[in-house]
């Protein structure tokens, strides 16, 4: 007989739960964090220091060109390089190009400190774009290597909405140095930061692991990319300044980058190392959320430009009473930032962010509501839903890039993603700041007219040109017709911002609509 069995059946194995980040990967991404922090103040720190800088006594007397330029070439070289950026962080390691980055962010910081010129300024802010553009591929690579996909979503969260502190810090900053200082201490403030995000990255970020295999060099993709946007944004940026798009410098720009971008893309998909394959935008999701990324960051630069403005030209209030005015956009991208991650989980990219970008643009389109006698409180509320709409929508379409990317090319992905970003907030303040300009104009053109022709043309260029003649001269109605016609140009300008940002909203509900379409059998599926 045979002996009864007794072996007991085995348990049914359990789920290994997911270890937390450990204390090295929340110190790595807390230099990620600082890094990020450092090239977002530089989008934010001057829009307070505007008005300083065009006053010929406390700055150094830029005209509205050269202000638009102080902001833009910041952008436009940080948007034009970061392509290069990104495939040299590919080749050369993630962690020494952000070493060399901030090395040349934080030296070209020096030099704008204390610019002699408005032309010499304009150089350093391009300089400071070119070291930014070697960091910021390499922060968003560096958290793909260091975090799994268990912990990538939420790091990539913290991660964007550290922009929104810095959106909140920048202003607040500058106008508190402003206030004590001169002006090139906005810049100076960058030093300590770049040196303690230096020894962060030597202590706690990986350098290229054994397994890396560095791409191949692709000259003829990263001259034809950089020459190409250089030169349609350039022409974007200075057919806005001169008001007149056919001039034949304009349209060359324009149609010879249009050009050389189509070379780019004939190039890309012709050989076999290619500084960024553009075959990933065949992926709807890549394509839409770099394309709603960019509409979204037209409108937010677009609206930091003028509303500094508004604040202190129109309100009359202090630089550091305009930063801290600004502090609350901050709240509503530090809240919807995290929050925007459960959401995705559990409602999906397509309603949230769509959700999330249409709040922005009515919060865009509701400065049409503000004028020279509007309280403090609206505006902190409008700014407030902004930030909601903004931080709820820049960190799942970030994660919605990354999620497509293949291995080893998270540096040059990355660099799209940001790119898209910069490009976006170059045209803001190019299209929007050139809107601004014209319907001013337009409006108090006919007001100046009983005016000496030298004077009438100085206050017809900008509400800031108009206020101090009013003061040279003694005439308080020209400041008034000033203020009148800037709040006009800023109606205009909100309602041409929001219409761009809520197009970015149909984008992201297509492109993901039809992903989804396009996974599920018989084209249904969760969207």
């Amino acid at each position: 007989m045979a002996a009864p069995n007794t072996t007991q059946p085995a348990a049914p194995a359990r789920e290994a739960v997911p270890l937390p980040p450990t204390r090295r990967q929340y110190l790595a991404l807390a230099v990620l964090v600082l890094a990020q922090l450092a090239i977002w103040l530089d989008n934010t720190v001057l829009n307070v220091a505007l008005t300083t800088l065009a006053d010929p006594g406390r700055g150094l007397g830029a005209s509205p060109t050269e202000l638009q330029w102080s902001v833009s070439s910041y952008t436009l070289v940080f948007a034009v390089l970061m392509f290069t950026g990104g495939v040299l962080a590919d080749r050369h390691g993630h962690r020494r190009l952000l070493l060399a980055g901030m090395a040349v962010f934080g030296a070209a910081s020096v030099w704008a400190a204390y610019a002699q010129s408005a032309t010499e300024l304009v150089v350093a802010r391009g300089t400071m774009g070119a070291g930014s553009a070697l960091v910021m591929p390499a922060t968003l690579a560096l958290i793909a290597q260091i975090f799994d996909e268990r912990h990538r979503a939420g790091a990539i969260a913290v991660w964007s909405g550290s922009s929104g502190l810095a959106i909140a810090t920048g202003p607040l900053l500058s106008g508190l140095l402003l206030d004590h200082f001169w002006w090139g201490s906005v810049f100076l403030v960058n030093v300590p930061i770049v040196l303690l995000c230096g020894a962060g990255a030597l202590l706690f970020l990986p350098g290229r692991g054994p397994q890396d295999v560095p791409p191949r060099f692709d000259p003829a993709g990263v001259s034809l990319s950089t020459a190409g946007l250089f030169a349609l944004v350039w022409g974007v940026i200075e057919g806005g300044h001169r008001g007149a798009w056919s001039d034949p410098a304009v349209l060359g720009a324009l149609i010879g980058g249009a050009a050389l971008l189509a070379a780019f893309v004939a190039v890309e998909l012709r050989v076999a190392n290619p500084s960024f394959d553009v075959r990933l935008f065949a992926d709807v999701r890549f394509a839409g959320a770099s394309v709603a990324v960019m509409l979204a960051f037209f409108g937010l630069n677009g609206s930091m430009y003028y509303t500094s403005f508004y604040l202190q030209g129109v309100q009359g209030h202090t630089p550091l009473a305009c930063g801290a005015a600004l502090t609350p956009v901050a709240f509503g991208v530090l809240a919807g930032a995290p929050a925007s991650a459960r959401l995705v989980r559990r409602f999906g990219v397509r309603p949230v962010v769509t959700a999330a970008m249409l709040l922005a643009a009515a919060a865009f389109f509701s400065y049409v509501f503000l004028d020279e006698h509007s309280g403090l409180g609206v505006f902190w509320a409008l700014l407030v839903l902004q930030g909601l709409g903004m931080g709820a929508a820049i960190a799942p379409t970030t994660e919605a890039v990354i999620a497509v990317l293949p291995s080893g090319r998270t540096g040059a992905g990355s660099a799209v993603n940001n790119a898209t970003r910069q490009v976006g907030g170059v045209l803001g303040v190019a299209v929007l700041g050139s809107v601004l300009a014209g319907a001013y104009r337009d409006r108090v053109g006919p007001d100046l007219r009983d005016l000496p022709e030298p004077v009438g043309r100085a206050a017809a260029q900008s509400a800031e040109s108009a206020r101090l003649l009013a003061a040279r001269l003694d005439r308080p109605r020209l400041a008034d017709l000033a203020d009148q016609g800037f709040v006009h140009a800023m109606h205009v300008t909100a309602a041409v911002g929001a219409a761009v940002t809520a197009v970015g909203a149909g984008v992201i509900w297509w492109a993901f609509g039809r992903a989804a379409r396009g996974r599920a059998p018989g084209g249904r599926g969760r969207r």
